[in-house]
């Protein structure tokens, strides 16, 4: 976390909308009143599998396409946007294409793991350290139905992982240390009252 004045607690969303082209924080803004935030029950509910792949599963996985990049996020899950649904959409480079894991599953993780901060959507303001394999393979599906299997390292492994933790109804703050964890529901006691 970075060093803040003692005096002055400062959301760090709302300074870094600031910031942004006028157009794109209103973009931001309207993006991220979609997304729901800590305290929701639907955040620690476990999403189910999806049976049928047709146009209205297509026309989910755009709007969360959209949505992620217009929140000017990195990952997204269904159950974020309160659908339970094993949906989930990440993209690491800004000029990539949107990734989309339908029904995915851990087939195998390495033994390398790292530490490393992690923000989130729904938890506005708090960035915490986690520890994760640095190393992934997920087998999943695509829009269609197809079946995928995705190999990855280092952010997007951890993306990958942080999407599919609230998937199951899992957050960063279950995977912190207690210290973090605590000065984050402090952050968000804070934010809340604001």
């Amino acid at each position: 976390m970075g060093e803040q004045d003692a005096e002055v607690v400062e959301d760090p969303e709302a300074a870094e909308a600031e910031r942004l082209d006028p157009e794109v924080a209103e973009r931001r803004r309207a993006a991220l009143a979609h997304v729901r935030t800590f305290g929701d029950p639907v955040l620690r509910s476990e999403a189910r599998p999806v049976e049928v792949f047709d146009g209205e599963l297509r026309a989910e996985i755009a709007r969360m396409g959209g949505l992620m990049e217009d929140a000017l996020g990195i990952g997204l899950a269904a159950t974020q946007l309160g659908a339970l649904r094993r949906v989930l959409v990440y993209r690491v480079e800004h000029s990539s294409p949107v990734n989309v894991l339908v029904n995915p599953e851990l087939e195998w993780a390495g033994k390398d793991e790292e530490w490393m901060q992690e923000g989130c959507l729904s938890l506005p303001g708090v960035t915490v350290d986690v520890e994760r394999p640095i190393h992934v393979r997920v087998r999943a599906q695509d829009g269609r139905g197809e079946p995928l299997i995705v190999e990855a390292s280092g952010l997007e492994a951890r993306v990958i992982q942080h999407e599919m933790d609230h998937l199951d109804g899992v957050l960063i703050l279950d995977r912190t240390p207690r210290d973090q964890r605590k000065e984050a529901m402090r952050i968000l006691r804070e934010l809340d009252a604001a």
